[in-house]
C-alpha cells in the first residue's frame, strides 16, 4: 500500500497505491523536503477550522512533483543520480506518486490521465538533464509493500 524507492539512504519516490488506508493524519515526507506529502482520513463531522497560511519564505533547489493517476496504467522507472536503472513500479487509477530525487522515466501502459504537482514556474528544457532509459525488455518490477 505504501512504498519508499531508495538508493544509497536517499529517499528517491514514495508510492501511495489507491487501497492505502489509515486512520488520522500520516505524513510520509522529512521536514526537510520543500514538498510534503500526507495523507489525511477523518471521521463524518471532523471540523477542520478556517485558517489560511501565512508566509513563510522557502529555498527550493531540487523540483520534486507528484503524479495522481486519474484513469489508466503507468510505468514508472527509477534511476540514481547516476543515471543507473534502479526498478519499475506499475501505477493504476488512484495511485499517487512523490518524485522525490534521482531520475524517472516512464511509460505509458494503458491510456492515461494524471494530475501532476510540482513546484514552478516551468523554466523551459534547460530545467532537467535527459538520458537514455532502459528498454522494455530490461524492465525490473520493484515489490509493493
Amino acid at each position: 500500500m505504501l512504498t519508499r524507492i531508495e538508493c544509497n539512504g536517499k529517499l528517491i519516490s514514495i508510492i501511495v497505491k489507491s487501497s492505502y488506508r489509515k486512520e488520522g493524519i500520516s505524513f510520509f515526507t522529512p521536514d526537510e523536503f520543500s514538498q510534503q506529502l500526507a495523507y489525511m482520513n477523518h471521521p463524518a463531522g471532523k471540523a477542520i477550522l478556517p485558517h489560511f497560511h501565512n508566509p513563510v519564505p522557502r529555498e527550493v533547489v531540487y523540483t520534486q512533483e507528484i503524479l495522481l493517476i486519474k484513469k489508466g496504467k503507468l510505468r514508472a522507472d527509477f534511476y540514481d543520480d547516476q543515471q543507473n536503472y534502479l526498478e519499475s513500479h506499475i501505477l493504476e487509477s488512484g495511485d499517487l506518486i512523490l518524485l522525490a530525487s534521482g531520475g524517472h522515466g516512464f511509460e505509458v501502459l494503458e491510456e492515461i490521465e494524471m494530475i501532476e504537482v510540482k513546484q514552478g514556474p516551468y523554466v523551459g528544457p534547460e530545467e532537467k538533464t535527459r538520458f537514455p532509459g532502459i528498454s522494455s525488455e530490461q524492465v525490473k518490477i520493484g515489490s509493493a509493500e
